[in-house]
């Protein structure tokens, strides 16, 4: 049995870990802690910045020192869940992909695991229509556990 976690940097997608590290123990299962970076949310992030401040000419600089941060900061929390979850003695992985995040999702969720398990809510806590939980549970064929 293999559980996929989504991880967003969220509290929320930490306390799916947390759950899923649970579940795995009492199964004997795999745990694959997952995220997905998009790099259309530094750039995002990168032109409002810059357009507020008036520096223009600054976006692609802004862009990847918040690319490279996003990178580490991911990096950074998968780490700690994964070596949580060792200590646990649940047997996890971690794995970082780049591009659109439900692609992405979609692709590695629907790729052999037996659970998916993901916090109800994202880093930007969206709770309305159009949020990336809204866009992507319909299509994930293993069953999804929501964590609040």
């Amino acid at each position: 049995m293999k559980i996929l976690v989504l991880v967003d940097g969220s509290k929320w997608s930490q306390k799916a870990a947390l759950h899923a590290f649970a579940v795995a123990k009492s199964k004997g299962a795999k745990v694959v802690l997952f995220s997905v970076l998009d790099r259309r949310e530094a750039r995002a992030i990168a032109f409002h910045a810059s357009v507020r401040s008036g520096s223009l000419e600054e976006i692609k600089r802004f862009e990847e020192t918040l690319w490279e941060e996003n990178k580490r900061s991911i990096k950074d929390l998968l780490t700690t869940l994964l070596e949580l979850g060792q200590r646990e003695g649940v047997n996890c992985a971690f794995k970082i992909v780049e591009g659109p995040a439900k692609d992405r999702i979609l692709e590695e969720a629907n790729s052999g695991y037996s659970l998916v398990v993901m916090g109800a809510y994202g880093k930007s806590g969206k709770t309305r229509i159009g949020s990336l939980l809204e866009e992507v549970v319909g299509h994930i064929e293993p069953p999804v556990m929501i964590v609040r």
